[in-house]
């Protein structure tokens, strides 16, 4: 039987800040986890002379990769099992930060299953109102649309990983706490993470995930902490506490349309020391034969 799919999403802090060693030890750590799929963040002067240090990444992971607009987000694959079927360049006006998107054919579920969509996102870092219009229009991602063979049109499954800058709703178990907003000690990073709610008093912005949610996109380390295992391991800090931001915080998160969620085997937070990056890696891993069996009944 074939391993589990393993999905990484890792905002690595500005690509290693150019010290080729650090980007090194980093694609090093990331391969070490053997990926199929890594979505990426911070990808800065990956597209600088030639794209030199997006192909020596290609290489380090052994996966083909794809830079999005303004060399912030990147999306790497293992081609021997997902293959590109169509490339989103035209990611809209509202964003800062561009994300990278595209339909991926998993391969072993046939050649006449329904594609996926994956993308890797970086939400604004200091306006909750431009973090909020960017989160809208990356919920289109999860309204793309398939024809059968049979001349259905259908919607595709989609697969959203990124840095968000905000905070989960709160209300699952074990999940880090929100923050208090006055014992936020940095007064810039109080405005960057809140947002005056209708009576008036500002508050913590969890409006990204409430409206990833409203969108019919769940948050996959909440489902494995909740709806199966219980499991505390899925919803540990992506970012640690620190003086001028505040306490743990879990912000890098990956979200899947429900349909993928019977897919999902396992979630887990892989630390990385403070020297390396800011953010930790956010591992999912699925079932083989599950995500062929979604995608296949999808076009049934």
């Amino acid at each position: 039987m074939n391993r589990d799919i393993t999905v990484l999403n890792w905002n690595f802090e500005l690509n290693g800040g150019g010290s080729p060693a650090k980007r090194q030890e980093g694609y090093d750590l990331l391969a070490s986890l053997r990926p199929h799929l890594v979505l990426r963040q911070e990808m800065w002067g990956a597209d600088a002379d030639g794209s030199t240090i997006m192909y020596e990444a290609e290489q380090i992971l052994g996966l083909r990769g794809w830079l999005g607009p303004e060399s912030c987000t990147a999306l790497f694959a293992d081609t021997s099992m997902f293959v590109p079927v169509r490339e989103w360049p035209r990611t809209g006006r509202v964003w800062e930060l561009p994300p990278t998107a595209l339909t991926l054919r998993y391969l072993p579920a046939g050649p006449t299953a329904m594609p996926l969509v994956a993308a890797s996102y970086h939400l604004n870092y200091a306006s909750a109102a431009k973090r909020l219009a960017e989160v809208e229009w990356l919920s289109t991602w999860a309204d793309k649309r398939w024809t059968t063979p049979s001349g259905k049109t259908v919607r595709m499954p989609a697969l959203l990983a990124g840095d968000n800058n905000s905070y989960p709703v709160p209300g699952t178990p074990n999940d880090p706490p929100l923050p208090v907003l006055a014992e936020i000690d940095d007064q810039p990073h109080r405005l960057h993470r809140s947002y005056v709610a209708p009576d008036g008093s500002r508050v913590m912005d969890t409006r990204a995930d409430e409206a990833l949610r409203t969108a019919g996109l769940e948050d996959v380390a909440r489902y494995w902490a909740t709806a199966r295992h219980g499991n505390a391991s899925a919803v540990a800090r992506t970012v640690d506490a620190c003086e001028t931001h505040g306490p743990d915080a879990r912000i890098d998160r990956v979200h899947v349309t429900s349909s993928l969620l019977p897919a999902v085997t396992g979630v887990d937070v892989i630390e990385v020391p403070l020297r390396l990056s800011d953010h930790h890696i956010v591992r999912v891993t699925l079932s083989p034969e599950t995500l062929a069996d979604v995608l296949n009944e999808a076009v049934s």
